[in-house]
């Protein structure tokens, strides 16, 4: 991993004005979870899965991971500047995983805190860390997926919302099947196996979790290095 490149991304995107993006949701799980635990600290159990997994592990997360996924290349792709990263005598696989380790670092971040303090006040200390953790292992198969979207289409952000709210929304609601590509249910799963709780309800195994979420971490990394080699020689993406 470049530190240059890392830093430079980080740099840019907490300097940006879609970072402002990023704090609505946040704030709401931790006000949502302080307003419903004074106003009913006896009935976790009702309102606990609609804030941590529903709003947290559900919207939080891949709310987040797309808003950061998508702009970690996909920004310099549109602007140009893009080019002067490219013209520089770098590995292309330095220059993502670059990339994929400061966006799944602020993904990550963003989603842990507040799933940590709503785990803690909904429940314990223990799920509130599980929470957290799951949020990290999330964050880097989100981060690999929307990074490759950035780099395999002009319409990242329609796309990514199309898997998070069709896929991992509706579809995984509906059908059993999906599950197993749904990252949101990984997530569920590691928290709930980590800390156990009646909070949250998962769908797949833990075997499952772990080795789908290395697939769409490597699998994303793989096509984004890839995908950015044939950029640097075609200077355009499809």
């Amino acid at each position: 991993m470049n530190l240059t490149i890392a830093w430079i991304t980080a740099r840019a995107l907490l300097g940006r004005k879609r970072v402002l993006l990023l704090l609505p949701f946040p704030v709401l799980v931790v006000g949502l979870t302080l307003i419903a635990h004074a106003l009913r600290p006896d009935a976790a159990d009702q309102w606990g899965p609609v804030i941590v997994d529903g709003l947290g592990l559900g919207v939080l997360l891949p709310v987040t991971a797309l808003i950061v996924g998508t702009a970690v290349l996909g920004a310099e792709i549109e602007d140009g500047t893009i080019l002067h990263i490219l013209a520089k005598p770098l590995p292309r696989r330095e220059i993502v995983l670059a990339k994929l380790v400061v966006s799944a670092g602020i993904i990550g971040t963003v989603a842990a805190v507040p799933m940590f303090v709503a785990g803690t006040v909904a429940q314990s200390a223990r799920f509130g860390l599980a929470l957290a953790v799951a949020c990290f292992v999330a964050a880097l198969a989100y981060a690999a997926l929307f990074l490759a979207l950035s780099l395999l289409t002009r319409r990242p952000v329609l796309i990514g919302l199309a898997y998070v709210l069709l896929w991992e929304g509706l579809l995984g609601n509906l059908l059993a099947s999906t599950r197993e590509l749904s990252i949101h249910q990984y997530a569920v799963t590691l928290a709930s196996r980590i800390a156990q709780t009646q909070l949250l309800h998962n769908h797949v195994g833990l075997p499952v979790a772990i080795v789908m979420s290395a697939v769409f971490l490597v699998g994303g990394t793989v096509l984004a290095v890839n995908r950015l080699s044939s950029f640097a020689v075609t200077g355009e993406t499809s």
